[in-house]
């Protein structure tokens, strides 16, 4: 059983900006795998299905980036999921939008939403971080903006590709591990 969580700020003002890729992902991975409708429930949105035999609920947290955590660890203590079972989808601003990249554990690289599911649950779950590019200015309020905002025309095509890819190798990740997703999303990024 596994618990993925694909980050982002509720509200339509923020349906499609930078900091949504997440949700972005989990809309894509409900709509391909065709799980229930999602239902409000441990301060977030949750559905359940099934990817290649293996039970998973899909989370996408209500409680803005900065409290992710809270939804997080309501989720996985009730279904009794530990750290190594959970998986995170997020954006990067280290990472330009044509690259994406797997891990588990790690810091927060400043991203307040791993911030907050770390200090809830520890820094121990599975990491897809989706690129998104970085601001030309690298004060708080510039890369506010930054993720903020909407995406060019090319890199919302860029993103698209990397959540498209992201979830086809999903049930790799379920039933092969963090390492083997890397090694085939390296593999297929590289073909591009």
């Amino acid at each position: 059983m596994f618990l993925v969580v694909g980050l982002g700020n509720p509200g339509a003002e923020y349906a499609n900006t930078r900091h949504n890729v997440g949700f972005m992902a989990a809309d894509e991975i409900h709509r391909r795998y065709n799980f229930s409708a999602f239902r409000s429930k441990f301060s977030g949105l949750i559905a359940e299905g099934n990817i290649d035999g293996e039970k998973v609920y899909l989370l996408k947290p209500q409680t803005y980036m900065n409290l992710s955590g809270n939804s997080v660890v309501q989720a996985a203590n009730f279904y009794k999921i530990l750290p190594q079972d959970i998986v995170v989808i997020h954006d990067d601003m280290d990472l330009p939008t044509d690259k994406m990249k797997a891990k588990i554990g790690g810091g927060s690289g400043g991203h307040n939403g791993i911030k907050s599911i770390d200090s809830c649950i520890t820094p121990n779950y599975n990491r897809i971080r989706i690129g998104v590019g970085h601001p030309i200015g690298k004060n708080e309020e510039s890369v506010v903006n930054h993720v903020l905002s909407g995406f060019s025309k090319a890199d919302k095509e860029n993103v698209e590709s990397n959540i498209d890819l992201a979830v086809d190798l999903l049930p790799i990740l379920l039933e092969k591990g963090i390492a083997e997703f890397s090694n085939q999303l390296g593999m297929k990024l590289a073909k591009r």
